[in-house]
C-alpha cells in the first residue's frame, strides 16, 4: 500500500456537491434525457486475484482518481491490486428506449456489471466508451459494479507522464475513473454520431450522419440547420446514405482574435415524424502551410501566415490530479493563457475531457494535440549523446530500444491513436496531431504521421516532437533547453520549437515539496526571471522567426509537483510574472508574422 502525504497543496476551487462537474459531458453532441452519476461511490482496492469483496472499504468521490487528494482516498493503485467502485442508480425510460452508460475515461482496463450482469469491459486510459446497458435494468434501485486495473509503468501501455515513483518530469499515476461517468436516454432509432468537416474554400461544411441500426432498417431522413447568432444559415436534408454539404454564406471565420461559432441541429426523422435530434456547433476554419515571399514554409490559419505563441499543457492538478476540480478551475487556466497573450496551447501526452476543448473553441486557442505516450522512454545517456553528437536514432529497426518490439503493442497505439483523433476530431481548436514526443515510445513514425494524414487530411501532423527526426510530417520538431536556440537548414518542413525555456522559480508555501526541483534555469525572485524570460523571447525566437520560425512552446503553464516551471504556482494561486508585461511581450512576437 502507498499513501500520498507529501502534497498539501490546494487549488482555488473545490467539487460541486453532491454532483463533482456536473455539465454535460459532451458538448458537440447533446441532447436533453441524461443523467449524471458522479458523486460518492463505494470502493476497495484488495489483490487482483481476490474475488469481488462482501463489503467495501469505504467512499471514493468520483470522478477523482484514488491517488487525488479529492477523491477522498489518496492511495496509489499498484499493478497487482483491483479497484473495486460499487454504487447505486435509478432511471426512468420507456420500452421503446435504451439507456447508454457513457464513462469519460477510465485509467486502465475496466470490467462493468449491472445487476451482476457483466455488460463489457474496455482498455485504454484517456478516451470515452459506452455500453448499453438496457437488458441488464429493471424498476427501481440498479447496482453498478466496476473494477479496475492498472499497471502504470510496469507495462508498455499508453500512460502519459505517470509513475508508481515519481521524479522530476514524471508525476503521480492516475487510475480508475478520472472523467464523467453518465447515462443517456435513447430512442432505438438515433444518431450515433456526427462527422462535421468545414472548407472555407468553398464556403461549405460536410456533414456525415452515424446512425443506429433499427434508424437504417427504416429508412430514415436526416435534417440539419445551421445558424449563426440566433440566426438559420442554412438548412439541408437527405436519406442516411447521402453526402449532406451545407453552403455557408457570408462565412464568418474561426481565428484566436475571433472565435465565430455556428450552431448545429440535426433531426432524424421517419415518415415526417421527429425521432432522435442532438445540438451540436461547428467553426469554419482552415489549418495548412504555404510558402511566404522568401520560399520558407510558413504555418497558416485560413490561408494567412500566422504565427503560435504559447505554453505546454499537461493538465495536472494538485488536489484532482488528471481532473480539474472544476469546470470553473479547467476554465482558468485557458483563461489565463488568453490573458498573457498566447494563440495556442501544446497538450502535452494527455487527452482532456471534450469540454476542455469546447472552451478552447469558444475561446479561440489554437491546440497541439499530442498523443499519450506509452512503449519506453529514452535512457538519459542516451540522449545526452544525441544532443552532443548531433546522431539520431532510426526508429524503423530495433524496436525493442522503444519499447515497440510486440507487434500487438505497435497495434494498440495504432488503435488508441485512431480513436482520439476520430474522437476529436470535430472540435475546431486542434490544429496539428502530435503521435510522438522525444523518442518516448516512438517506432515507424514516417508511416504513422502518413497514416494520420489519411484519416484526418485537414490538419497537420508533427510526426517526432523532440529527438528523434525521421524527416517526416510537417514540422522540423525541436526540443531546446540549456543551449540557445538556433535555425535549421530549410527543408519541405516548417520550423518549430516545440518546447524550449523551462526557466524556474521556487514560491515559498506554493510548492509541491521544498526538497527537490527540476527545471532548466534557476532564478530567485520574480525580477530576475522576468528580465531573463524577457530577452529569451527578444534575443532567441524573435530573430528567427524571418528565417522560417513559426511555432514557439514554452515550458510550461504551471509548476507540476517537482518541475517548477510554470508561469503559474501547481496549486493556480501565484503567477510568478506580470502578465500585463507577458501579453505585450507575447503580443509583439505574434504580430511579427
Amino acid at each position: 500500500m502507498t499513501d500520498l502525504k507529501i502534497n498539501k497543496l490546494t487549488t482555488p476551487w473545490q467539487p460541486a456537491f453532491p454532483i463533482p462537474l456536473p455539465e454535460y459531458p459532451r458538448p458537440q453532441m447533446v441532447r436533453e434525457k441524461w443523467q449524471n452519476l458522479n458523486g460518492w461511490w463505494n470502493y476497495t482496492i484488495q489483490t487482483a486475484s481476490l474475488p469481488q469483496p462482501a463489503q467495501f472499504t469505504g467512499e471514493i468521490l468520483v470522478p477523482f482518481a484514488p491517488e487525488s487528494a479529492l477523491s477522498g482516498v489518496e492511495r496509489v493503485l499498484q499493478p497487482d491490486e483491483k479497484l473495486w467502485y460499487q454504487r447505486q442508480f435509478e432511471v426512468e425510460h420507456a420500452p421503446d428506449q435504451l439507456v447508454m452508460l457513457h464513462f469519460g475515461a477510465v485509467d486502465f482496463s475496466c470490467q462493468v456489471w449491472v445487476n451482476g450482469k457483466l455488460i463489457g469491459d474496455h482498455r485504454g486510459g484517456y478516451l470515452p466508451f459506452s455500453f448499453d446497458v438496457t437488458s441488464a435494468l429493471h424498476a427501481g434501485s440498479n447496482e453498478l459494479i466496476v473494477t479496475v486495473q492498472d499497471e502504470t509503468e510496469k507495462a508498455l501501455h499508453q500512460k502519459g507522464k505517470q509513475r508508481l515513483q515519481p521524479h522530476g518530469i514524471w508525476y503521480t499515476s492516475v487510475s480508475g475513473i478520472w472523467q464523467t461517468v453518465w447515462l443517456e436516454i435513447l430512442p432505438k432509432k438515433h444518431i450515433r454520431s456526427l462527422k462535421i468537416t468545414p472548407s472555407i474554400d468553398t464556403s461549405t461544411l460536410e456533414l456525415k450522419v452515424s446512425v443506429s441500426n433499427d434508424a437504417l432498417k427504416n429508412h430514415c431522413l436526416v435534417e440539419a440547420i445551421a445558424s449563426f447568432e440566433g440566426k438559420e444559415v442554412a438548412r439541408i436534408s437527405g436519406d442516411l446514405k447521402s453526402k449532406l454539404v451545407f453552403h455557408i454564406p457570408e462565412t464568418r471565420l474561426w481565428h484566436p482574435d475571433h472565435p465565430y461559432l455556428y450552431d448545429l441541429e440535426v433531426l432524424l426523422l421517419e415518415d415526417e415524424k421527429l425521432v432522435d435530434q442532438v445540438q451540436s456547433y461547428f467553426a469554419m476554419r482552415k489549418f495548412g502551410k504555404a510558402k511566404d515571399k522568401n520560399g520558407l514554409w510558413r504555418f497558416t490559419l485560413n490561408n494567412e501566415p500566422i504565427f503560435q505563441y504559447g505554453p505546454l499543457d499537461q493538465g495536472y492538478f494538485p488536489d484532482g490530479l488528471y481532473t480539474a476540480p472544476s469546470e470553473e478551475a479547467m476554465l482558468s487556466d485557458i483563461e489565463y493563457i488568453k490573458k498573457i497573450g498566447c494563440n495556442m496551447i501544446r497538450k502535452h501526452v494527455k487527452v482532456e475531457p471534450l469540454r476542455w476543448y469546447h472552451a478552447c473553441d469558444k475561446l479561440g486557442m489554437i491546440v497541439w494535440q499530442d498523443m499519450p505516450n506509452g512503449g519506453r522512454t529514452t535512457k538519459d545517456a542516451v540522449v545526452l549523446f544525441t544532443f552532443t553528437s548531433g546522431i539520431h536514432r532510426f526508429d524503423q529497426h530495433r524496436l525493442q530500444r522503444f519499447g515497440r518490439v510486440d507487434p500487438h503493442n505497435r497495434e494498440e497505439f495504432r488503435a488508441e491513436l485512431q480513436d482520439m483523433i476520430e474522437t476529436l476530431y470535430n472540435s475546431p481548436c486542434i490544429a496539428v496531431w502530435v503521435p510522438f514526443n522525444e523518442s518516448w515510445g516512438q517506432f515507424h513514425a514516417i508511416r504513422i504521421a502518413e497514416s494520420v494524414k489519411k484519416l484526418d487530411p485537414t490538419r497537420l501532423v508533427d510526426h517526432a516532437s523532440g529527438w528523434f527526426d525521421q524527416g517526416g510530417g510537417d514540422f522540423q520538431s525541436r526540443h531546446v533547453y540549456v543551449k540557445p536556440l538556433s535555425a535549421r537548414i530549410p527543408d519541405h518542413r516548417i520550423m518549430a520549437v516545440t518546447e524550449f525555456g523551462g526557466y524556474t522559480l521556487q514560491v515559498p508555501d506554493h510548492v509541491y515539496t521544498e526538497r527537490k526541483r527540476f527545471g532548466y534555469g534557476h532564478y530567485l525572485d520574480a525580477e530576475s526571471l522576468t528580465t531573463a524570460y524577457l530577452d529569451l523571447l527578444e534575443k532567441q525566437v524573435k530573430p528567427l522567426i524571418p528565417k522560417g520560425l513559426c511555432v514557439a512552446i514554452y515550458t510550461q503553464l504551471t509548476d507540476i509537483e517537482t518541475e517548477i516551471n510554470g508561469y503559474l504556482t501547481y496549486d493556480r494561486r501565484v503567477e510568478k510574472m506580470d502578465a500585463v508585461i507577458l501579453r505585450q511581450a507575447h503580443q509583439r512576437l505574434i504580430s511579427e508574422l
